[in-house]
Formats: C-alpha cells, structure tokens, sequence
C-alpha cells in the first residue's frame, strides 16, 4: 500500500478560516491524500467566528508533503512568533512542496522562503513582497518549482485545484472540481483593483489604511530581521 501524500495546514491566532477551509474542502476529496490541520500545541484556534479544535501540535508533526500557509489579520503576528516560525522552517526544509494562501505569504516571505522567487498572494499587499526578495504577480495562482502561491481568499479553490493537478493529475483535479460544481460566476466584476469601480477601491483602501499601514510597519520589522539572521 502506497502511502498518502499528506498535507499539512499551519494555523494561528486570526487566521481567515475560507482560506484554509475551501482548500481544505478541494483536498478531503482528494483520494490518497491525507489532510492535517496543526498549530502551536495544537491549541485551538478562532477565526472569523469559527472555532477549530483538536488540532495536531505543530512540534509533533515530523514532516508533510506539502506545507500550506493559510492568510489572515493575524499573520503578521505570526511571523513574528520565533516558535512559530521556527516550526514552519522546520517544516519547510523537508516539503516537496511549499504553498501558501492570501497574506500566508508574508509568513513564507518572513522564513526566507521567497528570495528570487515568483510568488502572488491578496492584491493590498502585493506589493511588500518584494521586501523579502520575492518577485511579486498579480495572478491568480502562481508556481515556481515547488513553490505554489495563491492570491486572496476565494483563489484558494483555484489554488487547491491547480496543485491536485500538478501532483495527481489534471483528470483527478477535474473530477473533483466537477463534484464541488465549482464554476465561478461573480454578479459584480470588482475582485481586483484593475476592475472594480474607483470609488469601491477608495473607499476599501480608506477603510483598511490604518491596518494596512501597522501591518506594513511589521512586515519591515520581520524583513530586517532576516536580513540579520
């Protein structure tokens, strides 16, 4: 008997639950796969209203296939939390393949996972990646060798999908996009700055500069930092 590929989703505190949830969905159909949801002490952890428990210990797990970072408010937060980190280097080193979700980026950015690599995550802060060396795209999904990045929240089912296909097969992916009936029909055209009316993007960037701009201040702070390790 062959033994499953294994996933492994790092949580933290004020992680955004969609952007391990819908890959989570994309994966549990996934036959000879195995699915695991770990944080630090498997200590449970809250999002958006949800709550997780009975989580692996993230020290416990000896090693994954594949390594996934979901986003969130909360992973600046992370990414400063040496335990934390140093697990998810741990991990990292071992992976076939390295993923993230959204700002999960940033804590992938953060290890020193992203010099000179191609890599996309939400579109507010696209732009700070290039702090820890990565070379920034605004798209969808992106892969660069083992490493397989997706942008904002809902992409995490295209990200899902594109990274069965890379490891099982276009017709596995297929049949699992078919049994979820994912095809996307969004009623308005505003996911991205470049299409959405100038006044919604105003208002959004108003709205989230006070955040954006602490959230910035720690993303300098955890790139300095490895720029002295």
């Amino acid at each position: 008997m062959s033994t499953p590929f294994t996933l492994l989703f790092a949580l933290y505190p004020g992680v955004t639950q969609l952007d391990f949830t819908a890959p989570h969905q994309v994966f549990s159909h996934w036959q000879g796969a195995s699915v695991r949801v770990a944080s630090l002490e498997g200590a449970p952890v809250s999002a958006s209203g949800l709550h997780f428990s009975q989580l692996d210990a993230l020290e416990a797990v000896e090693n994954c296939d594949l390594l996934c970072l979901p986003g969130g408010p909360g992973c600046t937060e992370a990414m400063l939390d040496a335990r934390f980190m140093a697990q998810i280097r741990r991990l990292a080193a071992g992976a076939r393949y390295i993923t993230s979700v959204c700002t999960g980026l940033l804590i992938l950015g953060a290890a020193g996972l992203l010099q000179g690599r191609r890599a996309t995550c939400h579109w507010s802060m696209l732009e700070s990646l290039s702090l820890f060396g990565a070379l920034p795209r605004a798209e969808r999904v992106v892969r660069d060798g083992h490493l397989i990045t997706g942008a904002g929240v809902i992409s995490s089912i295209d990200f899902a999908l594109t990274v069965v296909a890379e490891v099982a097969g276009e017709s596995v992916a297929q049949a699992i996009q078919l049994g979820l009936e994912y095809a996307p029909a969004p009623p308005f055209d505003a996911s991205h700055p470049a299409t959405a009316p100038a006044a919604i993007v105003h208002e959004a960037r108003e709205r989230q500069a006070a955040f954006r701009a602490r959230r910035l201040a720690q993303v300098a702070t955890a790139a300095a930092a490895l720029k002295a390790r």
